[in-house]
């Protein structure tokens, strides 16, 4: 086991659909392996606490929907552009705070729908990140799950795409390719957001398992 020289901590709560607890619990192992020295908070009080905040290498943010303060809000910008990684999926990152526009603002995206409920589709990765270390050896797979429409903005690094295909009932009339998981660079620090991983077994999935480990080593500082 590598020395324990880094801190992560987990936030996590909100709606409960999310399995937040159970979610977590799937990769606090894997960073105390890692060489993490895990702190777990069921809420985003966590953020009070700014000093702490800047010595922290890593969020794991698994927290639907909710309320964060502006201070609390401030306190993980100033520490994320100060070099401490952010990192999550799906509703627990894309689908948090969403009255903060400044938690919007260095996320890069926010959940708008999941048309259909759970359905079949597929992720691919993008062909100029292949050699990206979050997704080297990953290429195209399917899943039968919620599939995220994400608002984002330019500044993501997008490794990951979905299609939303259109047809005679959608009300979007040609088909549309959405980011899948991206990084994005804000400040010193580094934030990895994956929209996969509704169900706890969506999180099971090999090449998603691989994705969100990597994705947490990736952001971390």
């Amino acid at each position: 086991m590598p020395e324990t020289t880094r801190r992560a901590l987990v936030v996590r709560g909100g709606w409960e659909g999310h399995c937040p607890v159970e979610a977590t619990d799937l990769f606090i192992p894997f960073l105390e392996k890692e060489g993490f020295d895990v702190d777990v908070h069921n809420g985003p009080e966590a953020y009070d606490d700014a000093e702490a905040l800047l010595a922290t290498d890593l969020v794991l943010q698994c927290y639907t929907q909710g309320v964060a303060s502006d201070q609390q809000v401030r306190n993980l910008v100033d520490a994320v552009a100060s070099g401490t990684g952010l990192a999550g999926w799906h509703g627990g990152i894309v689908d948090s705070y969403r009255s903060s526009p400044d938690y919007l603002h260095l996320t890069g995206g926010q959940w708008a729908a999941h048309p259909g409920g759970f359905v079949d589709y597929d992720v691919e990765v993008v062909p100029e990140h292949r050699d990206h270390p979050i997704v080297e050896g990953l290429d195209r797979w399917s899943h039968h799950t919620e599939q995220y429409w994400c608002l984002t903005d330019g500044l993501n690094d997008v490794l990951l795409t979905s299609r939303f295909v259109a047809t005679a009932d959608t009300p979007w009339r040609t088909d549309l390719v959405v980011p899948a998981a991206w990084t994005r660079q804000w400040g010193r620090g580094r934030v990895f957001v994956s929209t996969i991983g509704h169900k706890l077994d969506d999180l099971d999935v090999p090449q998603v398992r691989t994705l969100t480990e990597r994705g947490l080593l990736w952001a971390a500082r």
